[in-house]
């Protein structure tokens, strides 16, 4: 292994212990003050996508980057809601923006107010709890691909209220890594997520 691929590792594990503190802290505001805690969160984010070795932005776009562009905190879109596990798991496999297939699990499912969406277990090494969607923005105000609400194996997490339901607020979904550069290999929102309604809350598209 080359110098380089070794500091790219040793970046990677920098970006996401970054990542994991950051979540920790919106976690823990979060119960307190939602919209300092959203703040909290697109300062974080900025921060490492503006300075930080492994920002999934490239060096060009990096060199003139200010901020990810975000939606106002919008209270009516933060929900927290019990995990349904009723039916069957189901294994399936969903294509990433390169073409590879990401093993899942679904596992649940959640009702919300704008829709019934799946919760999937990442099925590799590790893991994670995994949900991302599309809503009627895709393709015109945010990424065709969807954007993620929970990726645990990636620290995006917002934890759970005190009688043990998901924290699922809108105002924290974000792009994956492949919508700046497609260098990056990102799993896709599944059929099964996809939302009929206009959930202008987190990331978007500039």
């Amino acid at each position: 292994m080359s110098s380089d691929a070794s500091t790219d590792w040793l970046d990677l594990l920098d970006w996401r212990r970054e990542a994991s503190a950051l979540y920790a802290r919106v976690r823990e505001e979060l119960p307190r003050d939602p919209q300092a805690a959203h703040r909290l969160w697109q300062m974080g984010r900025n921060a490492l996508f503006g300075n930080h070795p492994q920002s999934p932005l490239g060096l060009e776009a990096r060199a003139a980057f200010r901020e990810l562009p975000c939606w106002p905190y919008d209270p009516a879109l933060a929900f927290s809601a019990w995990v349904d596990p009723s039916g069957p798991q189901e294994r399936l496999t969903v294509p990433s923006s390169t073409g590879q297939e990401m093993p899942l699990v679904r596992f649940g499912r959640v009702y919300l107010p704008v829709g019934t969406l799946d919760v999937y277990w990442i099925d590799v090494y590790g893991g994670g709890v995994f949900l991302p969607f599309r809503d009627a923005t895709s393709g015109q105000e945010s990424y065709g691909g969807g954007r993620y609400l929970l990726d645990t194996a990636k620290s995006a997490d917002l934890g759970s209220t005190a009688s043990g339901e998901l924290v699922l607020d809108f105002n924290f979904a974000y792009h994956p890594s492949c919508f700046y550069d497609p260098r990056w290999s990102c799993p896709l929102a599944p059929p099964q997520n996809v939302l009929g309604v206009l959930v202008r809350a987190g990331e978007r598209m500039a």
